[in-house]
């Protein structure tokens, strides 16, 4: 059987929404995806639905909030999915097992989260549920905190590098100007984006706030189907390959300086794809912090170990570079409401490969897109391969 095909999408503006809970943003992505595929809520035989919640609201059963923003999909069966960060990429690849297993032709993927509601302490307190809880609970600046860790431990290995963790956010800021879904549409230069002033302190050093990404509210929606079906719709992005690796929840039990799970992820999606690196020519990748993007040059293989600084330095993956990376902004920019981020990243590159990005942030004629999401410090990683074929 072929593998199941994206027809179409919505996506909301991500940031500080008056939408008051996952139910609303719900609604406002998914009649304008259906539009977009060009099918009817009759149509969907399945509904897959990514919300980390995990406190953000006393409203749990996530899966029929869809029924809720939308009477006609109340009686289509409905499931929620969680996986951390990469909570709208596990809901999109079950999607995916439903339609290539031949029990439905059309899914419905929605992806949502409501995290701007509540103050920044009990924020940064959810989050540390994508952490081993027993060992890193109380590590200062919450999951900040971890991932400054991560840094100082490579830069303690490899050598400071803070320059081509500015490169990296200031580049995602130049890229997000141009997504009018972005959270944050502001440049920033790498000046600004290098120094440590009262306006870009460290929140865990050595990351600063521009190496952080933002507490965002937002809601993406996806529709896949077979092949078949595909075949008679406006628009089909196939899946050349995907694959879902893990690594061990515990940093204390791993090389933290060293993503070996994405590594993995990566290179078991390019074999699959009978691709290497260079035929691909775009790349969403998870920024949820600066040094997530710079490990990750190195776990796709555009560096060696101890080298992803020179990726940024040497401009591979600038808008013009040889593999851009980041189109939309990526987390950084664009923001990272947390059950969204899956589905969203996929989407904007989605939209890339249908020539249907927005003006300024398309890229000339990409036919192959990488798009890399990751839950937790790289404990779930999910990799998928998309190629246009209609």
């Amino acid at each position: 059987m072929k593998n199941a095909q994206i027809v179409g999408w919505s996506h909301s503006k991500f940031g500080k929404s008056s939408a008051p809970d996952t139910e609303s943003l719900m609604a406002e992505v998914i009649a304008p995806a259906l539009q977009h595929a060009g099918v009817s809520a009759a149509d969907i035989d399945g509904i897959f639905v990514g919300v980390m919640n995990n406190g953000f609201s006393k409203q749990d059963f996530q899966g029929a909030l869809v029924g809720m923003a939308m009477n006609q999909l109340g009686s289509t069966p409905a499931v929620r999915m969680e996986n951390a960060c990469a909570t709208g990429s596990a809901a999109l690849y079950c999607a995916l097992d439903f339609i290539e297993s031949g029990r439905g032709k059309i899914a419905l993927v929605v992806g949502a989260e409501k995290m701007s509601a509540l103050p920044t302490a009990d924020v940064g307190d959810i989050l540390l549920g994508a952490c081993y809880r027993r060992e890193e609970a109380n590590v200062t600046g919450g999951f900040a905190g971890l991932f400054g860790q991560i840094t100082q431990h490579y830069f303690d290995k490899y050598g400071d590098c803070s320059d081509a963790l500015a490169m990296i956010a200031s580049k995602n800021h130049q890229n997000g100007v141009q997504n009018p879904y972005a959270h944050m549409q502001k440049p920033f230069t790498f000046e600004q984006c290098n120094e440590v002033t009262d306006r870009n302190p460290y929140v865990a050093a050595p990351l600063r706030r521009t190496d952080c990404s933002l507490v965002s509210d937002g809601a993406a929606a996806m529709i896949v189907a077979s092949a078949d079906v595909a075949a008679g719709l406006e628009r089909a992005i196939a899946f050349r390959a995907r694959t879902h690796t893990n690594e061990t929840l515990a940093m204390s039990r791993r090389d933290i300086t060293s993503f070996d799970g994405a590594k993995r992820a990566w290179a078991e999606s390019l074999a699959a794809a009978k691709l290497n690196l260079d035929d691909l020519d775009l790349v969403e990748t998870h920024d949820c912090f600066t040094i997530a993007e710079l490990l990750e040059y190195e776990a796709m293989g555009l560096a060696e170990p101890g080298k992803g600084a020179d990726v940024i330095r040497d401009g591979i993956t600038h808008k013009d570079g040889r593999l851009p990376v980041n189109l939309s902004g990526g987390l950084k920019s664009k923001g990272h409401p947390i059950g969204a981020t899956g589905v969203s990243m996929h989407v904007m590159a989605a939209m890339q490969l249908a020539d249907e990005a927005p003006e300024g942030m398309q890229a000339k004629d990409p036919r192959l897109a990488g798009v890399f999401n990751m839950g937790g410090a790289a404990v779930a990683n999910y990799m998928s391969v998309l190629e246009r074929v209609k």
